[in-house]
């Protein structure tokens, strides 16, 4: 018997059309994978293309942040600021910008610890001035060294005489005031541990990624914390628009002075002492006198706005007592007071607490007489130089912002002076590649917020 193939009504054999079918299958496998695979490439794509307007939001976010604070700060310091805005009336946490929200990371006036940043903006007055603090202050400041205090006035030294082995980095010491404090990273001797600390994103809290070398838990910083380059206080006073110069109370005559008092409403029976003691190192060494010879808080307050003690156009390096920490108040009397750290920083606390306890009343220097009182070395060692003001005119906006959905965290360091009258950028420093730095509470919340 003869056997035949198996055919389909179209003629063809079973194993043709098996085979038929396999190739399809493949195929239509095959089709379905280049579908799947550009369908994940959109995917990607679109996220990151979600990513980078997210990124633009946050760049743009940040620019209005910078214009939000320069008007801030021109309804704020027509002539300085005594102390830091209030966060109620000037809000610096989660702002909403369009979609994205910003943060101006700062530091707790209170000197207060936490595991979450503080916000606010950041006094640069309440800093050491690398350009102007002696090598004995800055020696005082935390992990200083000698050496290094040394090297830092070597660097800005303008003798041109180089005593340490620049040249085997590459480079020669600058001979020049420091720019910035970053510059702090040329000087010999410099690295991070000592410039950090502990706050490697430079938020001011121990982040979980940190390593606390102290075991206390609690954040150590660097002297980026305590040191600026920006302290300048204008000798002139803005009056309704107009720029009026003080009047140098060393130099000025009977008639002036005379009429300074009058125009106060404060007896001319103060003109003889106030004469006596002159030449006047700073102002606080006026405060004293004037506070000695019985004149009150808040007439001195009214003198004091029109008087200077030096005929500089700008008056450089002082620190403000009103807002700086204990760490730099301490590093200040101690490097004036010949070492001697129980009552430098018994004497910072002094302070500290009494400008806790009297908010209202630190409008002049005339409250650092008060809190540390007669006859205290401190405060002798103060007046022999102008070392404290009452106000600043310079401060940072640390500002961090984030787009729509949590995405494109940016983060700008921006320095404003309002030295001259209106809000100027003295410098813009992108510090995103720092890391996240508004700690894990923000993040929580923005996470919280992101539709599912």
């Amino acid at each position: 018997m003869k056997l035949t193939a198996i055919t389909d009504p179209s003629g063809r054999p079973a194993r043709q059309r098996g085979s038929v079918l396999v190739i399809v299958l493949w195929i239509c496998i095959g089709l379905v994978t280049i579908a799947l695979y550009f369908a994940n490439s959109m995917t990607y794509e679109l996220r990151a293309a979600d990513n980078r307007v997210s990124g633009i939001a946050a760049d743009q976010a940040i620019e209005g942040a910078a214009r939000y604070v320069s008007y801030e700060l021109q309804n704020y310091s027509t002539n300085g600021l005594s102390q830091l805005p209030d966060n109620n009336a000037f809000p610096c946490e989660n702002v909403p910008v369009g979609d994205a929200h910003i943060w101006l990371i700062g530091r707790d006036p209170d000197g207060a610890s936490s595991t979450d940043p503080y916000f606010g903006l950041v006094d640069e007055a309440s800093k050491l001035n690398l350009n102007y603090a002696n090598t004995n202050v800055l020696s005082y400041l935390p992990n200083m060294t000698m050496d290094f205090a040394q090297a830092i006035l070597g660097w800005r030294g303008t003798n041109g005489s180089a005593s340490l082995d620049y040249a085997s980095a590459g480079y020669y010491e600058k001979n020049a005031g420091f720019e910035t404090e970053d510059e702090l990273r040329l000087v010999y001797g410099a690295d991070m541990s000592l410039l950090a600390g502990d706050d490697v994103n430079r938020n001011g809290v121990l982040d979980a990624s940190e390593k606390d070398t102290t075991g206390s838990g609690q954040v150590t910083p660097g002297l980026f914390e305590y040191t600026t380059v920006y302290t300048r206080e204008p000798n002139f006073r803005n009056v309704d628009g107009t720029l009026t110069n003080l009047t140098d109370i060393n130099t000025a005559s009977r008639t002036k002075l005379i009429a300074l008092l009058t125009a106060a409403n404060i007896s001319t029976s103060y003109y003889q002492p106030l004469t006596n003691s002159r030449p006047y190192a700073g102002m606080l060494a006026v405060a004293v006198r004037c506070r000695r010879a019985g004149m009150s808080d808040s007439d001195f307050l009214n003198l004091s706005t029109n008087l200077t003690t030096t005929t500089n156009t700008y008056i450089r390096g002082r620190v403000n007592v009103n807002t700086a920490g204990e760490t730099v108040l301490t590093a200040l009397i101690e490097g004036l007071n010949n070492g001697d750290e129980s009552t430098a920083q018994a004497d910072a606390q002094t302070l500290i607490t009494y400008r806790e306890q009297n908010t209202n009343n630190l409008n002049s220097l005339a409250w650092v007489y008060d809190a540390l009182g007669t006859g205290n070395a401190s405060l002798t060692a103060l007046q022999r130089g102008d070392y404290l003001t009452t106000r600043s005119y310079q401060f940072t906006a640390d500002i961090a912002a984030v787009g729509a959905y949590g995405r494109g965290y940016r983060r700008v360091k921006f320095v404003f002076d309002v030295s001259d009258g209106t809000p100027k950028i003295l410098y813009r420093q992108d510090l995103s590649r720092l890391g996240w730095a508004l700690g894990e509470k923000a993040r929580q919340n923005l996470l919280a917020n992101i539709s599912p």
